[in-house]
């Protein structure tokens, strides 16, 4: 990627955020938090994930 391209890249993500509401960037902040996999999931896999799950629901009962 050349300079150039790289400022004009820049400067639109600057602008295209500045343009947003606080209310639409908190609002996408958290939409992205809720879609990104839990600290276990992604590190470990899916069976330790299962096997946490499993015991924070017994505790809770």
């Amino acid at each position: 990627m050349k300079t150039n391209d790289y400022v004009k890249y820049m400067t639109q993500t600057i602008v295209k955020y500045v343009d947003q509401s606080k209310e639409e960037r908190k609002r996408l902040r958290m939409e992205k938090k809720q879609m990104k996999a839990s600290f276990w999931y992604r590190w470990f896999g899916i069976l330790p994930y299962v096997v946490y799950s499993e015991v924070k629901r017994r505790r809770r009962q």
